[in-house]
């Protein structure tokens, strides 16, 4: 049996049927053109500028009269033990961060979505909003007070009988575990928005069905409220695992000092400094290229595992 493929249409028609569909749209157009032109300017052309990472560029030089030294660049990273050092870290603290930070916000949109004094619930829910809307300059001020020798902690711990003299920031050793907790405690409240919008939606028949069955709290959280969410638990899962290298800078560089930095210097931060601070950039833009790189392959291997375990289904 022979199937009759859809013709193109010539070029010409296809711009005049573009234009009269423009034409009957042109308010939305017109609104969505501004946003066009800006991801233009700073998403597009910006990418002409990761020629770098293949050059040996100096600020007393453009990026096109620069000279081509290939892969050199990439050569230096895989001997350059600070960058390792750096990977190291932003692996360490990610997988904490990706540990706690992706089923906290889970737990807690449910917790707050059983609630059914909404007083209440609407004053958990700002509580645990309101350190997103804090910058790590005033967070980490916090921290560093709290951490210090003479700060909170060390007075709670003392109350118990510890004796606890040191500033827990100064520590290396703690900094990993300190960089994943507050960074935590800054974010699952605001997590827990999208998995909220998403139980609102759910049909409340559902769990009335499974009460008249017998189906405990439990059961209608395990066998209703989770697969409704399995969407958007997917979702995040894809995004949290593909920004596995992308740690908080604004966090690393408000608690970073030159006692933790052994554990605290993120990929990040390490592009920072050596491509602003110490002026190399074409060592900076071969790291961040190579970290996109890296970070796209995870997005894809997420996706792929995230699809077989929803029936084929993509949630991208």
């Amino acid at each position: 049996m022979e199937i009759n493929k859809p013709r193109k249409l010539p070029i010409g028609t296809r711009i005049k049927e573009w234009g009269k569909a423009w034409g009957r749209q042109w308010q939305l157009q017109t609104m969505v053109l501004p946003g066009i032109i800006l991801m233009i300017i700073f998403n597009f052309i910006p990418i002409y500028g990761l020629t770098l990472a293949f050059k040996s560029y100096s600020v007393t030089s453009t990026i096109s009269s620069s000279p081509w030294v290939g892969l050199q660049n990439f050569q230096i990273i895989m001997k350059d033990k600070y960058f390792w050092q750096s990977v190291q870290n932003t692996i360490g603290i990610s997988a904490i961060k990706l540990t706690i930070e992706f089923f906290l916000p889970i737990i807690l949109a449910i917790l707050i979505f059983e609630l059914k004094w909404t007083p209440f619930k609407k004053l958990v829910q700002t509580i645990t909003y309101l350190p997103h809307f804090l910058s790590w300059i005033i967070l980490g001020g916090m921290l560093i007070t709290w951490l210090s020798s003479n700060g909170m902690l060390n007075q709670v711990l003392r109350l118990f009988g510890i004796a606890a003299n040191d500033n827990h920031i100064l520590n290396a050793s703690s900094y990993w575990s300190i960089a994943s907790l507050s960074d935590v405690w800054k974010e699952a409240g605001w997590g827990t928005i999208l998995y909220l919008a998403t139980m609102s939606k759910i049909d409340p028949t559902y769990y009335e069905a499974a009460e008249m069955d017998g189906a405990s709290k439990i059961r209608q959280i395990w066998s209703i409220t989770i697969p409704e969410m399995s969407s958007i638990i997917s979702l995040n899962l894809i995004l949290s695992v593909s920004g596995l290298f992308n740690s908080n800078l604004d966090q690393t560089l408000v608690l970073m000092n030159s006692q933790n930095q052994p554990k605290a210097e993120v990929i990040n931060s390490y592009v920072y400094r050596v491509g602003l601070t110490q002026g190399d950039f074409s060592y900076a833009t071969a790291v961040g290229l190579g970290v996109s790189i890296i970070s796209v392959i995870l997005l894809i291997i997420t996706n792929t595992i995230t699809k077989k375990l929803n029936d084929n289904q993509s949630v991208l």
